[in-house]
């Protein structure tokens, strides 16, 4: 299944934090934070034109930012380009 943003906006694959510490020591599930960094899967054509970020580009972005979509048993983020904090 493809999905196409509209608007402003991009679609998000978060990039899955480490499981352990650098010592070690194993981090549970319900201690972890979600990702606050991902790689943009889709971006509308209004993103491209701006040509900010692209296909591919590591982001940062803010933590409560995004709305979560499954496609193909697959968790994404759809949010704003002003969500974005940064380019990696």
């Amino acid at each position: 299944m493809t999905f196409k943003p509209l608007g402003k906006r991009v679609l998000i694959e978060r990039i899955e934090e480490p499981t352990t510490t650098a010592s070690g020591i194993i981090i549970p599930d319900n201690a972890k934070e979600k990702p606050l960094s991902g790689i943009v899967k889709a971006i509308s054509a209004k993103v491209e034109e701006k040509g900010l970020v692209s296909i591919g580009d590591k982001v940062v972005f803010a933590k409560y930012s995004g709305t979560e979509l499954t496609l193909d048993s697959k968790t994404y983020l759809v949010m704003n380009l002003d969500d974005i904090l940064g380019v990696l």
